[in-house]
């Protein structure tokens, strides 16, 4: 069986108020950097950190010098606004001085 010549991929970005899905025909040979690539030439006006965000494949982290696979959602990762292990102590913290004793 002879390895396909092409590959398609989906790339995805996220803002609160929108979600940007771009189907990309990629080399069977390229890595995740080609495909935001890719996905950059066809994006519309989107304000996207293609250079700075972390990327991953359906929610695991990569590098972005791995081979996707075919059919692979390649996600680009906006920062937390806050670190949600904190977040929830700080609300514990509030529920407890709110609870009488």
């Amino acid at each position: 069986m002879t390895r396909p010549v092409r590959k398609q991929c989906t790339v995805a970005y996220a803002t609160s108020e929108q979600q940007y899905l771009w189907s990309v025909d990629l080399p069977w040979e390229a890595n995740i950097a080609d495909a935001l690539e890719a996905a950059r030439t066809i994006a519309s006006s989107a304000q996207v950190p293609w250079e700075s965000a972390a990327v991953g494949i359906f929610g695991e982290r990569r590098q972005r010098s791995e081979i996707p696979a075919p059919g692979d959602r390649i996600e680009l990762y906006r920062p937390l606004r806050c670190d949600p292990r904190q977040r929830r102590r700080e609300q514990v913290q509030k529920q407890r001085k709110g609870t009488p004793r």
